[in-house]
């Protein structure tokens, strides 16, 4: 790991996403994270969570570690990555099997967690977590820990999260050759669970949604462990190209009304609010009203949740969520977005801001850096390990995986 100072551990999370690269560097104090390094520089080379362009993606890669190592007075050397896209597949499993001397030992719940996640996959998948969520002893469910328990038979559901081995092995490939070893790559809801979710909500059963730049992805929790993850192929970019074409400017000063002037209702905005719109080809810039704004957003923004929701619908997950949404990312930002997004999933919304930490907060307390964030706490509870792609095929990670899982039950 990287280290720079005797009093505690270094942890860097590099949250890779389609539109930024954020580095966040925290130090380990008395169980605690401290942020003491942030950098943040513009994605190139990203496209949905996937690499198009691995040179792009390593210079914005180096730019953003390289600030981050300046504010922390640092050298960075590993990271925690975290990973999203469309290519990325939740699956809930079980497994069973016969206790060996009538109590259930490490090995056994080893070995039941193994059947539970014997799924079928491609060659081009791969395993990224292997998720215990409960087991059943002799027919009584609900278990969260069974280790010493007395038993003939020993059941296991488990969510195995699997991702496309080239979209992984790129990641991978872009930070190695950025400098950097890579401690574990996370999917990314999982990491941001760590930094917006509290202990009670976990346990009553919540959503967390978090929009990116290309995608939006879901993580439905309770019991205090991942029920169901998804990734769906859309996000903030498609907002930000609807505005581009919608009021005829570049995408760049489209960004920036999203940002400043983007309300999720239409309804919500003074029809007699105009805003400076610039014009492309070196025409002069445009007065409009910023309902049209509201307009153009409001029915993408629509679309978007309707999508999400109805992928709770289908996984029979809307009684899970009485706790209700929490949302993430920069899209979560926009004005009237929880109320749009309480009308749509019909439950609570509430914006996350990452918690959990100390230092220098006020540069990461932000919906963006959930993420990166999240990745630190990840790694404080997880023990690092250098990540090398697998060419062993999509279960050559089991042993890893299941080494972190007992670490933290045993």
């Amino acid at each position: 790991m990287a280290q720079s100072r005797q009093r505690g551990k270094i942890i860097v999370g590099l949250d890779i996403g389609t539109t930024k690269i954020c580095t966040i560097v925290g130090e380990i104090l008395d169980g605690k994270v401290e942020i003491i390094g942030f950098g943040v520089h513009p994605s190139v080379g990203m496209r949905k969570g996937v690499v198009v362009n691995i040179e792009a993606t390593v210079n914005s890669i180096k730019k953003s570690v390289q600030e981050a190592e300046v504010m922390a007075s640092c050298d960075i050397s590993s990271v925690f990555v975290g990973i999203a896209g469309s290519h990325v597949i939740g699956t809930n499993s079980n497994g069973v099997i016969a206790v060996k001397n009538h109590e259930i030992t490490a090995q056994d719940i080893a070995r039941v967690v193994e059947n539970g996640q014997a799924i079928p996959l491609s060659q081009e998948q791969e395993v990224l977590h292997v998720i215990p969520q409960d087991f059943t002893v002799d027919g009584q469910g609900g278990i969260q820990d069974p280790l010493g328990m007395t038993a003939v038979r020993l059941e296991a559901n488990v969510h195995i999260v699997t991702a496309s081995t080239t979209a992984v092995h790129n990641i991978v490939k872009c930070c190695n050759r950025a400098g950097l070893d890579v401690d574990d790559v996370v999917l990314e809801p999982v990491a941001s669970a760590e930094a917006v979710l509290t202990p009670e909500e976990m346990e009553l059963g919540v959503g967390l949604l978090d929009i990116g730049g290309g995608t939006s992805d879901l993580a439905v929790f309770s019991d205090h462990t991942i029920r169901q993850t998804f990734v769906l192929g859309i996000g903030g970019d498609n907002l930000t190209n609807d505005l581009s074409q919608g009021l005829r400017t570049p995408l760049v000063e489209a960004e920036k009304l999203k940002e400043k002037y983007g309300c999720a209702i239409a309804s919500g905005i003074d029809k007699d609010q105009a805003i400076d719109v610039p014009s492309v080809g070196g025409k002069q810039s445009r007065k409009l009203s910023q309902r049209v704004m509201g307009e153009i957003l409001e029915p993408r923004l629509e679309e978007m949740l309707l999508l999400v929701n109805q992928q709770i619908v289908d996984h029979n997950l809307k009684e899970t969520i009485h706790a209700g949404i929490v949302m993430t990312g920069g899209s979560s930002l926009l004005a009237c977005m929880e109320e749009l997004a309480e009308q749509i999933f019909d439950v609570p919304v509430r914006i996350g801001y990452p918690n959990h930490i100390e230092g220098i907060t006020d540069l990461v307390n932000t919906p963006q850096c959930a993420t990166g964030v999240g990745l630190l706490l990840y790694g404080m509870k997880h023990e690092p390990g250098r990540f090398v792609p697998d060419d062993s095929g999509p279960l050559g990670k089991l042993g890893q995986r299941l080494k972190q899982f007992f670490k933290k039950v045993m």
